[in-house]
């Protein structure tokens, strides 16, 4: 394998286990399923794509040092192994490569959250969270305004 495809599939390796560790992930694996998708590794390479991301967590939280280097290793062999079986083209791996470090790009910097409330007049705080422990609200409920 030439030096730039042997550094297009390291580059995408660390940069899809960059993303297994952040808010983006959900998207970055949504990108690599549609991906393999137009090879037949669909349904096992994303089951090992979950265990490689549950293996990384893991490795975090007990502070092994070798996880992530594990992860970028055992992907960047997937995706030579991709390019030289021509399951996917050069040009399908740069443009993958392309949308996770933009992903990344956005993952790195904070955002602006908007939402939306539908379904009617809420008089009263209201509040969106994965999870809430500990919190009392205390709110003054007055009557509705009246139409």
């Amino acid at each position: 394998m030439d030096n730039e495809l042997a550094a297009l599939t390291a580059s995408g390796a660390s940069t899809l286990v960059s993303l297994m560790v952040t808010d983006s992930w959900t998207h970055a694996r949504e990108l690599l399923r549609r991906f393999l998708s137009r090879s037949d590794q669909n349904d096992a390479t994303i089951t090992s794509l979950d265990a490689s991301r549950a293996r990384l967590l893991a490795s975090q939280t007990t502070g092994q040092p070798h996880g992530p280097r594990e992860a970028v290793e055992q992907w960047e062999a997937h995706l030579r192994h991709l390019l030289q079986g021509r399951a996917v083209s050069h040009a399908e791996l740069r443009e993958l490569l392309t949308s996770l470090q933009h992903l990344q790009s956005e993952a790195a910097r904070p955002g602006t959250v908007h939402n939306n409330i539908n379904g009617g007049v809420q008089h009263g705080p209201v509040i969106q969270s994965g999870q809430i422990t500990g919190l009392t609200l205390h709110a003054h409920h007055s009557d509705p305004p009246h139409n």
